[in-house]
């Protein structure tokens, strides 16, 4: 990997982690000091590299340089040796040997310390993932709102304000305690799951993005299984969720970018190592008396992965979404069970229960009624694909559309 590849790559995988290093060590209100050390030393190093060659060790090199600037920065800035440096001072010793730990450890605690942090209540579901995007994952501005669909200028808005917010409600970047984790780490957890959501069913043009997306959120989600504490079994299950998701990845989209339907994938694409990875996460999550939704939805996804199409396997997944609806109720998965009571018990009384919902302003709900009357009622379908049509956002989910309108105008 030459230089010019390499930076992007570490600044992907090594800055978030000394950002969370330092944020954990200045506090949440100077987040900003700590991204602009950890820029600046990226910036050096493609300055550096670029004329004297790749380092011994880029990493450790990395490493060490945003280890002295942050010492440097310390000893100079007046307002950290007026309002910051006496905390760290009694933290670490004086300021000249202040250790900046970048071990493993260190750096797999701040990042979960801060993952608690910036997934605080106190902002919105939207902020906490971007936040957590930024953050955590090392994603830019233009990229964030490239996944949202949005522009910088409303991205960088969103930070700036989530940022001030945790500032204004004086959150700590620390690790939580026992009694901490039980309260705090249903939000960490659905920030997780909306961000596995955005890649998988987001409206973005960019299939690359989804992926990362994704990957993301299962790095993070791997971080609170290999801590013990966190360790638990709805953090299983919902690891569990995304493998199975992910597992199907690659047959969800042609070579075009265009979604394919589940009954139209190319099983044999299929990934059966995410497959076994999921079924092991689901049964470390099948441990003591808690049943979280990610239990449901995992074991869903699980009967997805089964090729066989049986009337077993939908009537199994009915059930499910049955026990889902009670424990947690969602329009999206109202909508989703409708297709599996299709196959379980005919398009007739699919039909019925679809109407019932009345999501009127989603095109996801137009397109499955459009599915589901193509056999009964083509004229109707097609009024149906219309108003999808015109509600969809993605080129993807357009294009599809628009094959389904093509293929009946043809019948009709």
């Amino acid at each position: 990997m030459n230089e010019q590849e390499l930076i992007p790559h570490l600044f992907r995988t090594e800055y978030r982690k000394i950002v969370s290093v330092l944020c954990r060590l200045f506090g949440i209100e100077h987040i900003e000091i700590a991204e602009d050390i950890v820029s600046d030393t990226f910036l050096q190093a493609s300055e550096l590299w670029g004329l004297k060659g790749l380092p011994e060790n880029p990493t450790a090199w990395l490493y060490t340089v945003s280890k002295n600037k942050t010492k440097d920065y310390l000893k100079r800035n007046t307002l950290f040796n007026q309002k910051i440096s006496s905390e760290i001072k009694y933290l670490n010793g004086s300021t000249d040997e202040i250790e900046i730990d970048l071990s493993i450890k260190n750096i797999q605690d701040s990042q979960l310390a801060m993952m608690f942090a910036v997934c605080d209540s106190c902002i919105s579901s939207e902020a906490q993932i971007g936040l957590s995007l930024n953050i955590l994952c090392g994603f830019g501005v233009e990229e964030i709102a490239s996944a949202f669909l949005t522009n910088k200028e409303v991205i960088y808005k969103r930070l700036n304000r989530a940022k001030e917010k945790l500032r204004t409600e004086k959150i700590q970047i620390e690790y939580p305690t026992k009694n901490e984790i039980q309260t705090k780490l249903e939000n960490v957890l659905t920030t997780i799951y909306l961000l596995f959501n955005e890649g998988y069913y987001s409206s973005s043009r960019d299939t690359s993005m989804r992926k990362d997306l994704c990957f993301e959120a299962m790095r993070l989600n791997f971080l609170l299984i290999e801590n013990q504490t966190t360790n638990l079994p709805q953090v299983n299950a919902l690891m569990s969720l995304m493998c199975f998701h992910a597992s199907r990845f690659d047959a969800r989209i042609d070579g075009d970018g265009e979604i394919i339907l589940y009954e139209d994938q190319d099983s044999n694409l299929w990934n059966q190592d995410l497959i076994e990875k999921g079924v092991y996460f689901l049964t470390q999550a099948s441990t003591g008396n808690v049943l979280s939704k990610y239990h449901i939805e995992a074991a869903i996804a699980h009967w997805h992965t089964q090729q066989k199409d049986s009337l077993e396997k939908w009537e199994e997944i009915l059930q499910l979404y049955n026990k889902l609806l009670v424990l947690e109720y969602s329009p999206i998965a109202a909508l989703n069970r409708t297709f599996a009571l299709a196959k379980a018990n005919g398009r007739e009384a699919a039909i019925v229960e679809a109407e019932k919902l009345n999501l009127v302003d989603n095109h996801l709900y137009h397109t499955l009624l459009g599915n589901l009357h193509m056999a009964v009622n083509p004229k109707k379908a097609l009024e149906y694909f219309t108003k999808a049509l015109n509600l969809a956002k993605s080129t993807a989910d357009k294009n599809t559309i628009i094959k389904n309108i093509s293929k009946l105008q043809k019948d009709l």
